[in-house]
């Protein structure tokens, strides 16, 4: 693994807490990547991501398409989203990084973040948008504007468009993999760990395709009904950072322990809040067959292997999770409109795809999912390099 391209930490004069920035690469003189906010963050966390940028921006690669994949990027704050002076931490990180927002970072919500806030504080700090450093590379700067803002104000049954597409390409990867091993949806449990922006929408997905959500976990706990949990009843009940109102649990629904999600009976387990989630000990209490990695990171690498020591099946972050960024570039640069039947189906036809492509290598190669996934994805990094090079052109 070569070094990032740049790495900084900056520190607030105000707080004494830390943001980092770290790019990984640039393709045409341009990088890819959220922004998080979570207490705790590290510069090695917001480096493993970025590099996690690039793989998934590579394995979008396709030459017909008009989206050119960037390079990899990731920024992270130190600080809970919670805090009152989150929101005036985020402006001044983003004040402190404005000449690479400008430049070369496209950056957008990420864990402990909404695009809405991110949106907010980015015109707060001076910044036009907080993807314009691709602006450069668009044929119609202002048609695709046009494009990304109406896309970003469709709403399907209450929930943004821009909200959606991440869980449906969460949903269309476990879907995948049931049908690869010939399971049926109706009987298959899934347990879920994050009920925000990617969590929600992956259980509205599911339990539309037939499967049964039968715990939810947030921070406040776990909510468990073995026979189902009335999703968009839960949906309806969240704030803003995914925690649901306990008022509108039915009389038959559980509240358990914060980590009982990995533990209730569950065919699949959807990580889809924090990094880090499950090692080696929290492994041992899973009996799923299958994790699909919804959050960034969630499974480390040592309890990965013990789960593929017993055939658990970790479809990994840089594939599951990434449509939400490729629906960025897909819907600015033209591959698709601001239509959200359009978005779902180049989405689940894009994702399935590529899951398809990533567990057939797995198979054939006799490794992991995540193995297979970077193996493709580094045999792409070169083709996009030698094509595209990494400073932007000349016009």
């Amino acid at each position: 693994m070569t070094a990032p391209y740049l790495s900084l930490t900056w520190t607030d004069h105000v707080t004494g807490r830390q943001g980092h920035l770290v790019v990984d690469r640039l393709v045409r003189g341009v990088c890819s990547g959220g922004l998080r906010m979570r207490a705790g963050c590290t510069l090695e966390e917001v480096t493993g991501l970025a590099r996690g940028m690039s793989l998934k921006e590579a394995l979008h690669y396709d030459p017909e398409a008009r989206y050119v994949p960037l390079g990899g990027a990731k920024g992270g704050i130190d600080c809970d989203p919670r805090d009152p002076e989150a929101y005036g931490l985020l402006v001044r990180y983003l004040r402190a990084v404005r000449p690479y927002v400008e430049n070369c970072w496209t950056t957008g919500e990420d864990l402990g973040l909404t695009q809405d806030l991110v949106d907010r504080a980015a015109a707060e700090a001076g910044l036009v948008s907080s993807v314009q450093a691709v602006y450069p590379l668009l044929d119609d700067e202002f048609a695709a504007r046009e494009r990304l803002a109406a896309a970003f104000a469709v709403e399907v049954d209450g929930i943004g468009l821009d909200e959606l597409v991440g869980g449906c390409g969460v949903a269309e990867s476990v879907l995948t993999a049931l049908d690869r091993a010939g399971t049926a949806y109706a009987g298959t449990r899934v347990s879920l760990q994050g009920f925000g922006t990617m969590g929600g929408a992956t259980a509205r997905f599911l339990t539309r395709a037939g499967l049964t959500v039968v715990a939810v976990a947030d921070v406040k706990g776990t909510i468990a009904h073995p026979a189902g949990l009335d999703v968009e009843a839960l949906l309806a009940a969240r704030d803003a950072h995914g925690t649901v109102d306990r008022s509108v649990l039915r009389p038959t629904d559980l509240e358990l322990p914060g980590d009982a999600w990995l533990s209730v009976e569950a065919e699949v387990l959807v990580p889809a809040a924090v990094s880090y989630a499950i090692g080696v000990e929290e492994q041992e209490r899973i009996g799923a067959r299958w994790i699909a990695e919804a959050a960034n990171m969630p499974v480390l690498p040592e309890a990965e292997r013990l789960l593929h020591a017993r055939g658990v099946s970790v479809l990994p972050d840089v594939v599951v999770n990434s449509a939400t960024n490729a629906w960025w570039w897909w819907t600015l640069f033209g591959d698709i409109g601001a239509d959200a039947a359009e978005a779902f189906a180049y989405t689940r036809r894009s994702m399935r795809a590529l899951v398809e492509l990533v567990l057939a290598r797995a198979e054939a190669d006799g490794t992991t999912p995540r193995a297979a996934a970077h193996t493709i994805a580094e045999q792409r990094l070169p083709v996009i390099a030698e094509r595209f090079g990494r400073y932007r052109p000349v016009r």
